[in-house]
This record gives structure tokens, sequence and C-alpha cells, in this order.
């Protein structure tokens, strides 16, 4: 199973940076775990409110241990918000539940970590992790 390094977690960050920048999107915070939700790297955006990390990590780590995106997440607390709670409760609250939180996944499919990115819409958090990714020859489940 391949993992996520630092050099690669940093070059995933760059791109979600530089792609927020070209689409003119507010200031983002990224985040990258690795498959046992385990930071790996993190940056904030100048004018990025410090609260972010949190979000970011929230959505990345929701990704990652429920093995589904954040946009599945949303799907899932729209129809059964019950769950959604009872996971969120499960692991502490740390689960934010909105695109943005994205699988990373190798050549083989297998979930390797994840991408939380946070700071404009989730949707278009969503668009900058799998661009970041996907620029770093990664497989991006949004």
């Amino acid at each position: 199973m391949a993992v996520i390094t630092i050099s690669k977690a940093r070059s995933i960050i760059k791109k979600v940076m530089s792609y927020g920048k070209d689409k003119d999107m507010k200031p983002l915070s990224v985040i990258v775990l690795d498959a046992g939700g385990n930071v790996i790297a993190f940056e904030r955006s100048d004018g990025a409110s410090p609260g972010r990390f949190a979000i970011a990590h929230g959505k990345a780590y929701g990704a990652v241990m429920l093995g589904m995106s954040g946009t599945a997440q949303m799907q899932r607390a729209e129809a059964q918000a019950y769950f959604m709670a009872a996971v969120n409760g499960v692991f502490g609250g740390q689960v934010v539940p909105v695109p943005g939180g994205v699988l990373v996944k190798d050549k083989n499919n297998d979930v390797i970590g994840a991408v939380g990115v946070t700071g404009d819409t989730s949707d278009n958090d969503a668009l900058a992790a799998v661009a970041g990714i996907e620029d770093c020859g990664l497989t991006a489940d949004a």
C-alpha cells in the first residue's frame, strides 16, 4: 500500500493553494491526513480565520474514518441525521460532514489518506482538494 509522504502532502497543499488563488477563492486552509487520521501537513492562507484548522481537520478526519467523502457524508446526514449525530459522538465531535473532505486513493484504489479544505463554499473547497490530489498523480474521491 502506498503512503502519502510529507513531500507529497506539501505538493498537494501547494496545488490547492494555487488553485484557490487562480479561481479567486477566499483564503483557504488545507490539511492532509494519512490513512489512520494522523496529520501529515497543514497550511493556512494569509487572511484565513484561526478556527479553520479544526474545520479542515474535521472534514478530512470524517472522510478517512468513515471511508466516505464529505459530500457522501452530507448526503447521509440529510437522509439519516441520527446516524451522523451518533458518528460525531463516537468521534468526539471531530467530524464535519460537508464537501471539502476528500479521500485520497492510490493506483490500487486503496484509501491512503484524506485532504480537508475549508475557507470558500464547501463545493469549491472540494474542487480545490481534488485539484491538489490529482495534480500529484493520486485519485480523489470527493
